[in-house]
């Protein structure tokens, strides 16, 4: 590893103590509405937008404690930039769930990664409904925000105020209950749409079989095309990747056994399995062809994929995808081993030494043969990586993630990585011993992000920082060139460790 920088004071390789790392996981029960004033060095005059966030904000419910984080009421958090300023707002998503469990005053959904209703199997007997949390991404897109939770449809929120306006049924494509992704990208320059920028999005419906569907919206929101395809076997995908041509799908090697889960005795994330002696089948959909208007309103052409082998492990992340002659090139983080759900574990207490790091890796496959071949690109233990909003689904040079301090093991995410791609170097930002940072996302220094008028890397990274020794969250700019620190935002509270979100150069809130 060359040109790593580590901008604090020397710090063992055990940066981290768990005990800190666990108060981030706290609920936030107020919603606050403020300007930012405490602020370390100057933010951008030319940072015009706002960033949207969202993640789990409530892990208990009046005493009765949640048993994974990911089961947690979705908070959606605003922070918008200009001229030189910045405001905070926080709001709960209120969804249907939200809603009738505060003022039942008790937990009445099972959830999906761990959490059952008090009362044990018998009052979880035959309890299949699922509270759609909308808790793991936001953004706006055609005139709405939207916050997002992969097994429902998406809520949509006033984004001046973070109110929820109810469930969006995106225009009568969606039927009550009907899957949509938490993971959409944006394709720049969309073939099927006269080289305008477009929404990328898909769902999912999985039991012995899976029905894999791909939806492409313009910018005004609406639906241009539509493709599906049925791929053998259950599915377990939390994100995907793009190209010109292509939505990608990793199928983890996963098996999921429905009986326990229906009889109460196991939610329906402790009943997935990894399975190791499975490859990891990569699904590839062909985005070109069975246009809306060749196929109908709504309608969809159903057809087969192309189904390639890989080595097994496990995803949730994809960086980005590119195509290189006949080959299709995907950058993921790949883990080696997707651990089990502990029924009787507790999530504040992981080990983080005894799990499998997430690391980078390049996949890169001959779409004519059908070989792949793989090598790492990054042994540090990282996640949520983003890039330049105009290089989605195209070669690129620079990526951001978020990453261990330690080059090592497997840890918490207290550190920005910068790596370059084509030449190896790597710049370094760290927040540890006392900080843990959330998910960077680069901000382009152009007014359009979707067209790369600049160097690569000219604009910022913005994270958001718990800082322990503080007991406060930080909102973190950086100069995406260099990861120098900019300004550094003090918040007047802390806000729980959280997914993910996007930022838009509209203004919305002040």
């Amino acid at each position: 590893m060359t040109n790593v920088e580590l901008r604090r004071p020397q710090i063992s390789e055990h940066s981290y103590c768990r005990e800190d790392w666990q108060r981030g996981y706290r609920s936030l029960t107020e919603e606050f509405d403020y300007w930012i004033d405490e602020v370390d060095g100057e933010i951008p005059a030319d940072l015009q937008g706002t960033l949207f966030r969202n993640g789990p904000g409530l892990f208990e419910i009046n005493g009765q404690r949640l048993q994974h984080p990911f089961d947690g009421d979705g908070m959606v958090c605003a922070i918008a930039f200009s001229k030189g300023r910045a405001h905070f707002r926080n709001r709960y998503v209120r969804t249907a769930g939200y809603l009738a469990e505060q003022k039942a005053g008790r937990i009445l959904y099972r959830g999906v990664f761990g959490t059952d209703k008090p009362g044990g199997w018998w009052a979880n007997l035959l309890d299949f409904r699922l509270k759609n949390i909308a808790n793991t991404n936001v953004i706006y897109w055609g005139g709405k925000l939207l916050a997002l939770w992969e097994a429902a449809e998406p809520h949509r929120l006033d984004p001046d105020t973070l109110d929820t306006l109810g469930l969006d049924d995106l225009d009568g494509l969606l039927q009550p209950g009907d899957a949509f992704g938490a993971h959409p990208w944006v394709d720049p320059a969309c073939e099927g749409d006269n080289g305008n920028p477009c929404l990328v999005n898909f769902s999912l419906k999985t039991g012995l079989s899976s029905d894999l569907t791909l939806y492409e919206f313009d910018r005004a929101g609406q639906l241009q095309h539509q493709h599906s395809a049925i791929v053998p076997g259950f599915a377990f995908i939390h994100d995907f990747a793009i190209t010109p041509h292509y939505g990608i799908f990793f199928q983890n090697p996963v098996s999921f056994n429905p009986l326990p889960f229906l009889l109460g005795l196991r939610s329906a994330g402790e009943c997935i399995q990894f399975q190791a002696d499975k490859p990891t089948r990569i699904v590839l959909l062909a985005r070109q062809g069975d246009r809306r208007s060749e196929i109908g309103n709504r309608g969809t052409k159903k057809g087969p994929a192309q189904i390639l082998e890989a080595p097994s492990g496990f995803v949730f992340h994809h960086a980005n995808a590119f195509e290189d002659g006949d080959e299709v090139v995907v950058d993921s983080i790949c883990y080696e081993s997707l651990p089990s759900v502990d029924p009787d574990g507790n999530f504040r207490e992981v080990d983080f030494e005894a799990l499998d790091p997430g690391q980078l890796w390049r996949f890169r496959m001959n779409l004519q043969t059908g070989e792949i071949t793989r090598r790492r690109l990054e042994s540090r233990c990282c996640e949520f990586p983003s890039l330049h909003p105009a290089k989605v689904g195209r070669s690129y040079r620079y990526l951001y993630l978020g990453a261990a301090h330690a080059p090592s093991g497997n840890a918490p995410n207290q550190a920005i990585l910068k790596v370059d791609v084509e030449s190896g170097d790597r710049h370094l930002w760290s927040a540890a011993p006392w900080g843990y940072v959330g998910e960077p996302v680069f901000v382009p220094r152009s007014p359009n992000p979707y067209q790369l008028t600049g160097a690569e890397d000219d604009g910022w990274v913005l994270t958001m920082v718990f800082d322990s020794s503080r007991d406060r969250s930080d909102l973190v700019i950086l100069d995406a060139r260099d990861l120098s620190v900019v300004a550094r935002l003090h918040l007047k509270h802390h806000v729980p460790y959280g997914l993910h979100g996007n930022f838009t150069t509209e203004v919305f809130g002040i």
